[in-house]
């Protein structure tokens, strides 16, 4: 009997010892298989957004050299008569224009990009905060544009028509297509994201990284660093960065203004 007993004991330990290795193991499973779907997840959205950017290549790429006509306005309107734009690299004149529809194609396709970021990360957010997430991801797509718009219409000219009125007399203008992509482009990327000041200011204060008050005393401290990032996100003349300065400053103060409307993130989860 007592031989029955032990054998019968150890069948029953070998049982929970089997049926503890299978739960570790479905416990593992379950760890894992959340990962990887998140990964297939991540992999899809991005080839999403590879997609949307090729598309609207394919669709502006017969039209490139025109709308490198387009960007290039500002700068020819600015020439002194008889000057023209000129390709110093052989393979300037299909690469330059190439290039431009491609940055052109990235920016025109954001509103799918973020899209599709917001698609990733919002199963993760709580509703108050997809509440203000859904403004917010709004608004720095319009920002953006707007920036860009701001660089274009209004900075261009006049920094254009400063650079070939002050050159020596002997001295004739004549500007690479590939040197004016280079250098458009950098002030497009950086108007761009200066004009999301305003969003990042009400990102602080939801966050409960800072508070209106907490910005407003850091004023000075603010206005001396936009002039410091105009230093050294444009050329280096007076001109350009007084322009990238003076909105950052004053999408600051407007994100002040708009941030006094948002409560803290930690306010709403611990209202007492």
């Amino acid at each position: 009997m007592s031989d029955n007993s032990e054998a019968d004991a150890s069948e029953t330990g070998a049982a929970k010892g089997s049926s503890e290795q299978e739960n570790t193991h479905q416990q593992g499973a379950d760890q894992e298989q959340p990962l990887v779907q998140h990964l297939l997840e991540l992999r899809s959205r991005l080839l999403k957004s590879i997609i949307a950017i090729l598309v609207v290549f394919a669709g502006l790429f017969y039209f490139s050299n025109d709308i490198y006509v387009y960007i290039s306005e500002p700068l020819r309107a600015s020439l002194p008569e008889g000057s023209t734009m000129i390709a110093t690299e052989v393979a300037s004149p299909f690469l330059a224009p190439f290039k431009l529809t491609m940055v052109l194609s990235l920016f025109l396709a954001i509103p799918v990009i973020l899209h599709q970021v917001w698609g990733f990360i919002a199963p993760g957010l709580y509703k108050h905060e997809k509440v203000i997430a859904v403004p917010l991801l709004v608004a720095s797509i319009v920002l953006f544009y707007l920036g860009i718009a701001f660089a274009y219409y209004i900075v261009f000219p006049l920094i254009f028509s400063f650079f070939t009125s002050v050159g020596p007399e002997s001295v004739t203008v004549m500007t690479d297509i590939n040197s004016y992509l280079n250098f458009i482009l950098k002030l497009f990327f950086a108007f761009g994201v200066a004009f999301e000041i305003p969003v990042a200011t009400v990102l602080l204060v939801w966050s409960g990284i800072s508070t209106v008050d907490s910005l407003k005393e850091k004023r000075p401290y603010v206005v001396v660093g936009c002039f410091v990032v105009g230093m050294l996100m444009t050329p280096p003349d007076v001109i350009s960065q007084a322009l990238l300065a003076i909105p950052m400053w004053l999408l600051f103060e407007s994100g002040i203004v708009f941030a006094r409307f948002v409560k803290s993130r930690k306010t709403i989860e611990n209202p007492s």
